[in-house]
């Protein structure tokens, strides 16, 4: 048995040899020769650069999340974070802007869980009428309302055995979150007219683009609702902090808007000019991956020749005005001028505390937290604001 511990620790485990006596007690003992050195094949000796090697190789993803086009690191983070919950039986929440691809992460979590096989049913709560969404998502009985003439089942019956996807949840009226939270905690439905409750088995995913956390403050969302949800939870970024992913998304888009109209006389393949892509990637995107793919899409039908040249992308960008706080999510690009931006949002704070101090200098100065009536004066000067004629 001596002669296999020190055969082991030689060799493949590494390990520190000791030995015990009367007369010394316990002490360590080494061998000065390296069995794994002296016999081992040469691929046992390479093992450790091996395990190095792999630990640095980022994990490929789930083949269920094959169809979201990423190289980024945020991505590749909600990707991870959603295989692992795809396999425990509980509810997600996933929230982004419009755009970033919410319907594509649920049907992914769908196709990665036990459930795959089983129905997928997505609702879009947004777009239900308010005084039908208790008869669309939990069904109603013949003659439970007037033009009820028929028995409905409700989405969370056809989706039985399932997910049932709940794309903008934040829509939802509060009369139906009551009915969601029952559904969620006792797993079962009554429809409109009905006394006795359904069971329904049904996974819920839910999304949303709004701030739930702000509409559970302003008593627009339930607060136990919310959490009944909120189990697990995704933030998909928007495509603009999504680093390198805007070219991949760019060159897949583009390869499926040509496969599309493939085989078609009207249509011919078209590429895209340094100068057209250049044009893209200065953009905001607003409208995320949905905004791109339709840009793309535009420019390809417009462009008359078989390359999208600079002026066919910027023809065929839609341009919005920046909502509130829009300040904050300008486009980083050649030209960018931060000290500019800077300037306009001084100039708008100093215009309000003007107004709001009914033009008087010494009350503005105190509402925009200067410590010194001069400076006042001095930042006015700079930004070019005739003080003059406030008192």
């Amino acid at each position: 048995m001596a002669a296999i511990w020190i055969i082991l620790a030689k060799t493949r485990f590494p390990a520190r040899l000791i030995q015990t006596s009367k007369e010394k007690g316990l002490e360590r003992v080494d061998f000065f020769f390296d069995l794994a050195n002296e016999f081992l094949p040469e691929f046992l000796q390479r093992g450790s650069e091996r395990i190095d090697r792999l630990s640095r190789t980022a994990p490929k993803p789930a083949p269920e999340f094959g169809k979201i086009i990423h190289g980024s690191r945020v991505m590749r983070e909600q990707i991870g974070l959603a295989s692992k919950i795809a396999a425990f039986e509980v509810p997600v929440l996933i929230l982004g802007d419009t755009g970033t691809g919410k319907e594509l992460f649920a049907e992914a979590i769908h196709r990665a869980s036990v459930r795959k096989g089983k129905p997928f049913v997505a609702v879009n709560c947004g777009a239900i009428p308010k005084d039908m969404v208790n008869s669309e998502l939990f069904g109603h009985v013949k003659g439970a309302y007037t033009g009820a003439a028929a028995e409905r089942a409700g989405h969370f019956r056809e989706a039985e055995g399932g997910v049932l996807f709940l794309d903008e949840i934040g829509d939802l009226p509060l009369d139906a979150q009551v009915r969601l939270l029952r559904v969620l905690q006792q797993r079962e439905v009554t429809p409109l007219g009905a006394s006795v409750p359904c069971k329904v088995d049904v996974r819920i995913v839910a999304a949303t683009h709004r701030d739930l956390t702000a509409d559970v403050a302003a008593g627009l969302f339930r607060e136990d609702l919310f959490h009944r949800l909120a189990v697990g939870i995704l933030r998909l970024p928007p495509l603009r902090e999504r680093e390198g992913d805007l070219d991949l998304l760019i060159d897949y888009l583009l390869a499926k808007i040509n496969a599309d109209g493939a085989g078609r006389p009207e249509t011919q393949t078209k590429e895209l000019a340094s100068g057209g892509r250049e044009r893209l990637r200065a953009h905001h995107w607003r409208g995320n991956v949905r905004e791109l793919y339709h840009t793309l899409l535009r420019a390809a039908i417009w462009s008359d020749s078989a390359t999208i040249d600079e002026d066919d992308v910027t023809r065929s960008l839609v341009q919005l005005s920046p909502p509130d706080g829009g300040v904050l999510e300008r486009p980083l690009a050649a030209g960018f001028d931060l000290q500019g931006v800077l300037d306009e949002v001084s100039r708008h704070y100093f215009q309000r505390a003007l107004a709001q101090s009914g033009w008087r200098k010494k009350r503005a100065s105190d509402l925009l937290g200067f410590q010194h009536y001069q400076t006042f004066g001095n930042w006015a000067e700079r930004l070019g604001i005739d003080v003059d004629c406030a008192e």
